[in-house]
């Protein structure tokens, strides 16, 4: 499923087609995606003009002055800027119809599983059921290890688990989980409730350079993921430990463990993730 990274890297792929553009309808072809497709996305949104494009944890809202649309990609979705007049592929299941300086093109949103969502909110954007509890953005300046320090007590949840739970803290998905412990040295299954300090210090500067470094190379793509540009993510390459088991360890040489927390795959190098 595509993760922070790869819904920032598509929102900044799509950005610069959208500065400006008015919306002149929607094509729906197929509107039962994880939510159905409003069935008049067409006349709502049509004459509206794009204020901002921006991301909240992996959801990719568009602010057309009247609501927003959300967009989510579900676990194999993507958004092209394409020609209106460009044939539509299989699984091209809606069109958002813009014009911008006498052209006419299309944000195409593609989605073989149909687990993805375009949904319609006109009121206050983030009292929607799908934004109202979400924790703070990891890369922004209220993550911090304090934070993270207070909302952690008490708490018996292995860390990785804790890391990944959206009321906490925003898009640490499971592969970005994995990558951000091995670089802090903590070990996925520790107690959350047991970490110091120092500790969340350096598991937060290890989300942030995780995420940070995943964003500059496009996100990872292992099997359904590509950009606006319709190209692979390339962060896969540099993996410590995720989907490395029994592999080296690419700073101590021990072969990376893995095994199942919350029903995700996890993977720790003993050597290396000591606490």
């Amino acid at each position: 499923m595509p993760e922070l990274p790869e819904v920032e890297t598509t929102r900044r792929g799509i950005a610069a087609a959208m500065d400006g553009a008015v919306l002149q309808g929607a094509v729906v072809r197929e509107a039962r995606l994880r939510w159905p497709v409003p069935p008049d996305l067409a006349e709502r949104v049509a004459g509206l003009g794009v204020q901002r494009i921006w991301r909240r944890a992996k959801y990719l809202l568009l602010d057309i002055g009247h609501g927003h649309l959300i967009l989510h990609l579900g676990m194999s979705g993507s958004l092209r800027v394409v020609a209106a007049d460009m044939p539509p592929a299989k699984h091209d299941h809606v069109d958002l119809l813009f014009q911008r300086a006498g052209q006419q093109y299309a944000l195409r949103y593609r989605d073989p599983r149909r687990f993805g969502a375009l949904l319609w909110q006109p009121g206050e954007l983030l009292a929607h059921p799908l934004l109202c509890q979400l924790g703070p953005e990891p890369l922004e300046a209220d993550f911090t290890a304090a934070y993270l320090k207070q909302m952690l007590l008490g708490k018996q949840a292995a860390i990785k688990l804790a890391i990944m739970d959206n009321h906490l803290v925003v898009g640490v998905g499971n592969i970005y989980a994995n990558e951000a412990l091995f670089r802090a040295g903590i070990r996925p299954s520790r107690p959350a409730g047991k970490l110091s300090g120092p500790d969340c210090q350096r598991l937060v500067t290890a989300i942030q350079a995780t995420l940070t470094e995943a964003i500059a190379a496009g996100g990872s793509t292992l099997r359904d993921f590509v950009d606006s540009e319709g190209k692979p993510g390339y962060f896969q390459q540099r993996y410590f430990v995720y989907g490395r088991d029994e592999q080296p360890c690419l700073q101590c040489g021990n072969p990376i463990r893995s095994g199942r927390l919350g029903q995700r795959s996890t993977y720790w190098c003993m050597q290396c993730q000591p606490r």
